[in-house]
């Protein structure tokens, strides 16, 4: 049962589950009205809590394939934000070995810094293409939002989803080190 509770494909399918869930009550019509203030992106802190925890569980195509499913539903330009966040998420999986040590304070800087450096590029392309675009307070409130939920989204994930850091020497099933 172990083995079976453990397994990466029940976890892959685990974070494509929880995708279609935020991005299900992204669309619900809440009761917003026009001009309030925009909410965290709840998918972007857990893609960085999962990659931060475990690169194993999200190869690159499946953080792409959502994201960019998530670019098509919400009606941003195809593949832009979708390829930021997966320069993102290399970004810390080519450091994990780095990350794994770090302390929770220092791990929340990092992803804060990364969030912060997407939305500036995102909004910098935004500006080279003379697309139209929300005001900057707009995107700096999600953004700060973002960062204040992220503690919250890696509580859950390691609480509620069992999804913790791998130990130095560590191995997987297959002897493979983690």
């Amino acid at each position: 049962m172990q083995g079976f509770r453990n397994s990466v494909w029940i976890r892959r399918g685990l974070f494509v589950a929880l995708a279609a869930v935020l991005l299900f009550v992204r669309l619900l019509p809440l009761g917003r009205t026009a001009g309030a203030w925009p909410g965290p992106d709840l998918l972007l802190c857990l893609i960085m809590a999962w990659t931060m925890r475990r690169p194993d569980y999200l190869p690159i195509w499946l953080v792409a394939g959502v994201v960019l499913i998530e670019d098509f539903i919400l009606m941003r330009p195809p593949g832009l934000w979708s390829a930021l966040v997966v320069i993102a998420a290399e970004f810390i999986r080519t450091r994990v070995a780095l990350t794994r040590e770090l302390t929770f304070t220092v791990e929340w800087l990092l992803v804060s810094g990364l969030m912060v450096g997407l939305t500036l590029t995102y909004r910098a392309i935004f500006a080279l293409a003379l697309l139209p675009q929300s005001g900057f307070g707009f995107a700096m409130i999600q953004v700060i939002w973002s960062i204040l939920c992220y503690p919250a989204v890696v509580a859950v994930s390691r609480y509620g989803f069992d999804l913790r850091k791998p130990l130095t020497g560590e191995t997987d099933a297959y002897g493979r080190p983690l």
